[in-house]
């Protein structure tokens, strides 16, 4: 069966996308042209056009064969079908691409690649890599511990809709909406807008409190238990469920907010707070 992880990474400033895909590594092709061709991703994708046209006059060239088209995330939030390729026809592709890059790129590429495969066959190296990723940001230990775990119940959650028929990625999106708003009284996008998160790319809750994180693992992993329990088979009873789920959160987070005498929802955000740190 196919296991599809949608990620990105970065090289010189510039990301490549990559998914796993029947337990193999895909990169997204025409992310690499841009890098290695120096160009804007528009230009880079009709670059990699016309060389995959050639490749394939010269001779039905493997490296473009072996292309699958898999769906990656655009810079529109939106998914769509892009040629990706394995570690194996990446490098063969960039070999048919004259530049200065091509070399630095490929033992980036390659450590990459390594990396990734480790990460498959022992999940626990993703979790260290991330816990570096965020211990160079600045976070501390203890955010750290409490948002690696908020990923793995995010996790079982998705595995569970899935389970129950949730495909669609608007789907997903619906239903996170409402453990969070039973949760926090607010869609993500209203949370994002409450802490004043204005990039897209800005991720909500690597800028919640310690608190936050733990009233949006309790929604979703309450939501997680009632959907094993009661296994609902539309996308209507996932709904309720959802909701039910981050009530129960909602309702834990208002008897805390009584006893702090404080809302729990705060407008702190992590990036303001590095700011200021670095104006100090």
């Amino acid at each position: 069966m196919a296991n599809k992880k949608n990620q990105s990474i970065i090289f010189e400033n510039q990301k490549v996308r990559h998914i796993e895909y029947n337990n193999e590594i895909y990169f997204s092709v025409v992310d690499i042209v841009v890098i290695l061709t120096e160009n804007e991703y528009q230009i880079g994708r009709k670059y990699w056009n016309k060389l995959k046209e050639r490749l394939i006059n010269e001779g039905g060239n493997e490296s473009v064969s072996n292309c699958h088209q898999l769906k990656l995330l655009a810079s529109d939030g939106k998914k769509y079908k892009t040629d990706c390729a394995n570690l194996k026809n990446c490098f063969r592709i960039i070999q048919s691409i004259p530049s200065k890059k091509a070399e630095p790129f490929k033992m980036w590429l390659a450590q990459l690649g390594k990396e990734r495969i480790d990460e498959i066959q022992n999940p626990e190296l993703a979790q260290e890599r991330m816990k570096r990723i965020y211990e160079q940001k600045g976070y501390p230990k203890e955010w750290i511990d409490k948002r690696l775990r908020g990923m793995a119940i995010r996790q079982n959650l998705t595995d569970e809709w899935k389970e129950r028929g949730v495909e669609i990625q608007k789907e997903f999106s619906i239903l996170t909406a409402e453990i969070s708003k039973a949760t926090f009284g607010m869609t993500p996008s209203e949370y994002k807008n409450h802490k004043g998160l204005k990039n897209k790319n800005h991720n909500l809750r690597d800028n919640m409190t310690d608190l936050e994180l733990i009233f949006a693992m309790l929604g979703e992993r309450v939501t997680t238990e009632i959907s094993q329990q009661e296994k609902p088979d539309t996308f209507h009873k996932n709904k309720k469920v959802a909701k039910r789920g981050g009530k129960v959160a909602g309702n834990a987070r208002k008897d805390t907010e009584k006893e702090l005498g404080r809302s729990v929802v705060e407008k702190t955000n992590y990036l303001d707070n590095k700011k200021k740190k670095n104006i100090k």
